[in-house]
């Protein structure tokens, strides 16, 4: 699966939290994700600059993010659910999500989760997408 059939295809299945995603499938939208949020930040930069606000004993700096807010909203259930779907193609709930909850190795087992390739042939969550 190729980056745009990935991305068309998490868009198409939005809100579809049942059956499996190939690894491509999560990975490609991983990085249109990652890609699309720089891009969001920099037109914001460009857009509208960033806010120092200075007080008597410190600066900060507040950087406006109306269309990274936008493009996250956007990006939200897509996200979630082709990261449900390549769970569920390792053969796990879609509750596993939550072990990156666990500190200092919640995230390094999930990471596992989603590089490691799907179950071969037809598990609890449906036939195998590679063999569509």
């Amino acid at each position: 699966m190729g980056f745009g059939d990935a991305v068309r295809s998490c868009f198409d299945k939005f809100l579809t939290f049942s059956g499996r995603a190939r690894r491509s499938e999560y990975w490609w939208f991983v990085l249109f994700t990652i890609v699309g949020g720089i891009i969001a930040s920099l037109i914001d930069h460009a857009l509208f600059g960033s806010v120092v606000l200075e007080t008597a004993d410190s600066i900060e700096i507040i950087q406006n993010s109306v269309v990274g807010g936008i493009f996250s909203l956007i990006t939200l259930f897509p996200s979630l659910s082709v990261m449900v779907r390549r769970l569920h193609d390792t053969g796990r709930s879609g509750w596993w999500f939550w072990i990156n909850l666990v500190p200092l190795v919640g995230w390094l087992i999930f990471l596992w989760f989603m590089l490691k390739a799907g179950d071969h042939d037809q598990n609890a969550y449906g036939p195998d997408p590679i063999a569509d």
